[in-house]
């Protein structure tokens, strides 16, 4: 896959209890960089031709030791399904299940904690998340009304 060179592509997970139906997302909070104490969702930037999907599964081994079955991508506005975030950088978000719910925060993150949908506004997540979350609770919440 290719994209626009002045975007940079960054990956992230949406941490889930349930790929179809999910009623509870893993947040996790910056330890460093000048985003400290923001919350937000797991992954890292997508190296020169690295695979996004690829990029996402080693960055949630590197941030988390964590093995992900990946899901459905959680589509931005923008024509390859991304996310603006910042001035020339973008982000694509997939919903991914964890391989275990004992999830410990790893370098990059102090703390994670799992947020129901009436949760999702209790922590305060980077700016550039905020659109994902609103997506992100529209989705839980169309899966709660087919429950």
């Amino acid at each position: 896959m290719s994209f626009p060179r002045d975007r940079h592509l960054v990956v992230a997970a949406a941490l889930v209890d349930d790929l179809t139906r999910p009623t509870r997302l893993l947040a996790a909070r910056r330890h460093a960089t000048s985003h400290a104490g923001g919350w937000e969702f797991p992954g890292g930037k997508v190296e020169p031709g690295e695979d996004p999907i690829a990029a996402l599964h080693r960055e949630l081994v590197e941030e988390l030791s964590l093995q992900i079955t990946v899901g459905a991508p959680l589509l931005g506005p923008m024509p390859d399904g991304a996310w603006p975030i910042v001035e020339g950088w973008r982000i694509r978000v997939w919903l991914a299940l964890p391989d275990r719910v004992d999830v410990r925060p790893g370098p990059a993150h102090d703390r994670l904690r799992w947020l129901g949908l009436d949760d999702l506004d209790s922590v305060g997540w980077l700016p550039a998340d905020d659109a994902i979350v609103i997506a992100l609770r529209d989705l839980m919440i169309g899966a709660a009304a087919r429950s």
